[in-house]
């Protein structure tokens, strides 16, 4: 199946990916919604639905692919908050709509390759775009325990860095920049003690990919 993959630049997108190839589909473009850098706090967008922390060097990880980059301004918000969600003008999924739409046009893709390990929210929304688009989300990741999906992204060396932390016990001035290798002892002390999700999927820390097997070349921070 030909996939184009939404990514955020992210651990979770890239492993995925790594699944996607794994069951034989092929990777043939990359999608990724960013904030409107008119807008105050631009390098970081208060949404249910995207990380865009890092979204300024997404080029670069397209680029480390060489594959063709799609790209949408987020102009919606979260307006449609149930647990379903039916078509929303003015909402932030329409923008999602929109850009797989594109690719969909340009690529002839049949599949999306999605990132998502624990969100309904997210998997609902994006079960809905695909669905009006006749594209398969392939979410492999999709409630697998976390601390074996850590420890394979290390084992598979996706070399991704933390770029964001927001929980107790994650430190700006200690974490940030480190790998998933050096942090997983740390995060898996953190699950234990205060209920931390180690992938991060309270939103409790963010990250960017810097190498993987899948990169022609690394990118350079």
């Amino acid at each position: 199946m030909r996939v184009a993959a939404l990514i955020s630049g992210g651990k979770d997108s890239c492993y995925n990916m790594m699944q996607c190839i794994a069951a034989g589909h092929q990777i043939v473009a990359l999608a990724n919604l960013r904030p409107d850098e008119n807008q105050e706090r631009s390098d970081e967008l208060d949404s249910y639905m995207y990380q865009t922390v890092g979204h300024q060097a997404i080029d670069l990880y397209a680029e480390a692919m060489a594959l063709p980059l799609y790209r949408r301004t987020i102009r919606g918000r979260s307006l449609d908050t149930g647990r379903e969600y039916t078509k929303c003008e003015g909402d932030e999924v329409e923008d999602l709509y929109e850009l797989l739409k594109l690719v969909k046009e340009n690529e002839e893709v049949d599949g999306i390759s999605v990132g998502a390990i624990l969100s309904d929210y997210q998997r609902v929304r994006v079960e809905n775009v695909c669905k009006r688009l006749n594209l398969q989300p392939l979410a492999y990741l999709w409630h697998r325990n976390q601390e074996d999906l850590l420890r394979e992204m290390i084992a598979c060396n996706i070399q991704a860095v933390i770029i964001k932390v927001a929980a107790l016990g994650l430190e700006p001035d200690k974490h940030l920049g480190k790998t998933l290798d050096e942090m997983e002892p740390y995060l898996l002390e953190l699950s234990k003690k205060y209920g931390v999700h180690v992938c991060g999927e309270g939103g409790e820390y963010e990250t960017f990919t810097l190498d993987c097997p899948l990169f022609k070349k690394k990118i350079i921070v």
